[in-house]
């Protein structure tokens, strides 16, 4: 079997990411025009998921997120099933955005939409359309933030006929600024606390189509568990935001949280400073990572470079807070693992369940 990978079908992280760095560095030269309006940035928030800056007495998070192309798993899974999956489109596109803006400790306000379409012919499918919108509504009510409207662009010769694009962007407050967090919190010996995924997400999406189509029965070809392929990738993704709200209500002190999504279990070390984190326990990994690793022919490595693994959110925290952080994790319908801690040195993941380490040299986000 002929191995692929993420960067031959998806993104090459190694030519992105230099250029988000050139962004970081454009977008900082100008956020003198805050001061203009009496604001001020947080430069802490600079390369975090979430870009946080004061106004007056609080705080104001934003962030901008895309769903990718999970959308087009979900036209073909239609076709097995006849179910449109667009509620999970919906979702998992807040969800998406939700999670990276919640990484700063902000409270959801506002969520925008943006569609992209080739056609409005695309508008027609009523059913398509009101499972889309229900899905979205109700992850905007999951978060506790308001739908404020959104685009809805026709693309025609940018969009591809009979697809579409979904992104959007969200608003957050922090109203006490002791509830803002960045990586400057975190300290050697600090646990991490890593959060259970509910599947795949929206990340590496592309290398999951390629083997569909390898596959003799594409979509429709069932894992052990006689889910169809399709459907496992279809899962919806976890929303966090009322949970770092009931953690940061009941005094747990977070120090840091990561969204793992790009880059795989590489984003537990996505803060600046150099420090080691050591993982000693992990999730298994759920069924529909198996066959994903099978079916491309990946290393352990190459699958905790590019997937979340089963864990999709780390949420680094003093000991002496573990055990109520992890009662509340599971009040709000959660899983989480005691999974290890920070230590002095180089700045590295080490995942010793798997033999896995991933050097700085593989996550240069600053």
């Amino acid at each position: 079997m002929k191995r692929i990978t993420y960067s031959q079908v998806g993104d090459n992280y190694n030519t992105k990411d230099p250029i988000k760095k050139l962004v970081q560095k454009a977008a900082s030269g100008i956020s003198a025009n805050l001061k203009k309006h009496g604001f001020l940035e947080i430069p802490d928030s600079r390369g975090e998921s979430a870009y946080v800056w004061h106004q007056g007495n609080i705080l104001m998070a934003s962030v901008i997120e895309g769903l990718g192309t999970k959308n087009l798993i979900a036209d073909e899974t239609r076709k097995i099933t006849g179910k449109t999956y667009y509620d999970v489109v919906g979702h998992d596109t807040v969800a998406t955005i939700i999670n990276d803006l919640c990484t700063s400790g902000a409270k959801p306000l506002v969520i925008h939409a943006y569609w992209a379409i080739e056609d409005n012919d695309w508008l027609q499918d009523q059913t398509r359309i009101k499972d889309l919108i229900n899905g979205w509504k109700k992850a905007c009510d999951l978060s506790g933030a308001a739908w404020g409207g959104g685009e809805t662009a026709t693309m025609k010769q940018i969009v591809v006929a009979n697809t579409s694009e979904f992104a959007g962007s969200a608003v957050g407050i922090i109203i006490n600024k002791k509830r803002l967090v960045t990586d400057k919190k975190l300290k050697a010996k600090d646990r991490i606390l890593l959060l259970k995924s509910n599947g795949v997400n929206a990340n590496g999406i592309s290398l999951t189509r390629a083997i569909a189509k390898r596959l003799p029965k594409g979509y429709a070809t069932k894992l052990p568990s006689e889910k169809i392929y399709g459907e496992a990738l279809l899962t919806k993704t976890n929303i966090y935001a009322k949970l770092i709200q009931d953690l940061l209500d009941n005094g747990v002190d977070i120090h840091y949280i990561s969204n793992i999504t790009g880059h795989g279990l590489r984003k537990v070390m996505r803060a600046s400073q150099n420090f080691s984190y050591i993982i000693e326990k992990i999730f298994d990994a759920q069924e529909i990572f198996v066959f994903i690793q099978k079916h491309a022919g990946l290393s352990d490595y190459e699958m905790y470079d590019t997937y979340n693994m089963g864990m999709d959110y780390a949420i680094f925290l003093s000991g002496k807070d573990v055990a109520k952080a992890q009662r509340i994790v599971k009040k709000n319908g959660f899983q989480s693992i005691n999974a290890g801690f920070i230590e002095k040195g180089e700045r590295q993941v080490i995942i010793k369940p798997k033999n896995i380490v991933f050097t700085s040299k593989t996550l240069d986000l600053r």
